[in-house]
């Protein structure tokens, strides 16, 4: 008889050890999977203390709000300088570029610091137009650049400027700007 209990008492237990690996094993499924959702699903964040009206971004796509927004304060950061800030002016650039494209960035920015280091040269940029391309990552600008030597205004051009950009999670970086050359042969294409 006492064979016949421990024999029953032995089935009870590997049946509840039997239950408990198949609960474990579908638990194990349930956090694999859950981990999968939440790696794949996009991830969104609101913007709201400085801007003008609410911004959302998506790990998805870039907004033409936040490309907008994000071009606009960019052009005025490069395109407005003076001998004085010269090397905030170029550390401040530097945290917007993508880290690939950091030293060709980096070496044209030490050249401008270089040449106008130590002149009383001076720029600012006002903007007339923008336009945004969230599928090709571009955005143009387009203004008047005034120089200055000193206090005194020495020129003012109009000129279009483009910026290129990589949008990676939820991060914008830029990967390269410069001014728009128009085409002779064709006056409404540019090139950089």
């Amino acid at each position: 008889m006492d064979a016949y209990v421990s024999h029953g008492r032995s089935q009870a237990l590997l049946k509840q050890r039997n239950l408990l690996a198949l609960l474990a094993a579908g638990l194990t499924v349930f956090v694999v999977v859950l981990f999968g959702v939440i790696a794949t699903k996009d991830r969104e964040v609101v913007l709201q203390p400085v801007l003008s009206r609410p911004m959302t971004i998506s790990s998805s796509s870039v907004a033409p709000d936040y490309l907008e927004a994000v071009t606009r304060d960019t052009a005025y950061l490069i395109l407005n300088r003076s001998p004085d800030g010269l090397n905030y002016w170029m550390d401040s650039i530097l945290k917007l570029v993508d880290p690939s494209f950091y030293g060709i960035i980096k070496t044209q920015l030490v050249k401008t610091v270089k040449e106008q280091s130590n002149t009383d040269i001076a720029q600012s940029f006002t903007m007339t137009a923008m336009t945004v391309d969230t599928v090709k990552l571009r955005s143009e600008v387009s203004g008047e650049v005034r120089t200055f030597v000193g206090d005194k205004l020495i020129s003012t051009e109009k000129k279009t400027f483009q910026f290129s950009w990589k949008y990676s999670g939820v991060s914008l970086s830029l990967t390269g700007f410069g001014a728009v050359i128009a085409d002779p042969a064709n006056p409404t294409k540019g090139r950089l």
